[in-house]
């Protein structure tokens, strides 16, 4: 009879054991609960507080284009009343059009200024304010890449003067589609598929720089969004291997489609490489490979 109680109060104090062991799980995870509820209101604030700064920004860039184009407007109503008045105080059309210029000028550059304010680009004026020069720099993992120039033109509609976009970068596209009615929109345009074009072309000079001596990029054309890279699989019996990175976004640095190429048929079915697969679409080519061969996964 006393062991029976014995086994029955053993049993009941396991049993409480295992239910305050399930209370401070509970408990830990409410407050783990709390706490990203925390965290999410606090990133939901200053997501609110950041969209009012830029509507009252937006606000009082437009409020300064209206004033700017209706100070332009009334000068050209005041000097069409002076004509019949007096021919002598009438302003001479260069006149005009450098006062349109000077506010079309201003026009723009309030916009740009908000841009530049917040990690955009360098402004400089040109040819007597008649245009702007935007030098866009391309980053990539915190490194400063190449640097890019572009000049718009001002004195009637906006249109790029000059630049030194590389050629296989769509800028007659991007300036149809943004340049008259989104200039920052354009800007922004541009300088993504910029550094897109930076990010890949720098992940294929890393492995050329430092897999160089084993992994072979055989092909890549001049934007960097088809690449085709060769090294050797060191699992078992030795296989050459061809790893085809597609890059359908040009704004991207990852590829879209990744392929896996070899003369064992089977070998890209495997577990391995369907996992070296999925990383090449997540992680950046020179990085994937480096590991890889520090693992001794290829040569």
């Amino acid at each position: 009879m006393e062991e029976a109680r014995e086994m029955l109060r053993q049993g009941v104090l396991a049993h409480l054991e295992v239910l305050e062991e399930k209370s401070v799980k509970l408990s830990q995870y409410q407050q783990q609960t709390l706490q990203k509820q925390s965290r999410v209101k606090k990133l939901r604030d200053t997501v609110q507080r950041l969209r009012a700064q830029r509507d009252q920004l937006r606000a009082k860039v437009n409020s300064t284009m209206s004033l700017q184009m209706l100070t332009a407007v009334l000068n050209l109503e005041g000097q069409d009343s002076n004509e019949e008045d007096d021919e002598e105080t009438q302003y001479s059309i260069p006149e005009v059009n450098m006062s349109l210029l000077k506010a079309r000028q201003t026009q723009v550059k309030s916009f740009l200024d908000i841009h530049r304010l917040i990690g955009g680009y360098d402004i400089t004026e040109t040819r007597s304010g008649r245009g702007l020069c935007f030098s866009l720099s391309t980053a990539y993992e915190g490194l400063y890449l190449d640097s890019y120039n572009l000049e718009i033109d001002l004195t009637r509609t906006l249109r790029i003067y000059r630049h030194n976009i590389p050629p296989f970068i769509p800028l007659e596209q991007l300036a149809k589609q943004n340049l008259q009615t989104d200039i920052l929109g354009f800007l922004s345009s541009l300088s993504q598929h910029l550094n897109g074009f930076a990010g890949r072309s720098y992940q294929v000079k890393q492995i050329q720089e430092q897999l160089g001596d084993t992994v072979a990029v055989l092909e890549k054309n001049s934007l960097c969004n088809l690449v085709t890279i060769m090294c050797s699989d060191k699992v078992g019996k030795e296989t050459s291997v061809l790893i085809i990175l597609e890059y359908g976004d040009l704004t991207r640095c990852l590829p879209t489609q990744v392929t896996i190429e070899s003369e064992d048929k089977a070998l890209s079915h495997t577990a391995r490489w369907i996992e070296y697969q999925s990383l090449f679409m997540q992680t950046p080519g020179h990085k994937v490979l480096l590991n890889l061969k520090k693992k001794g996964r290829i040569l």
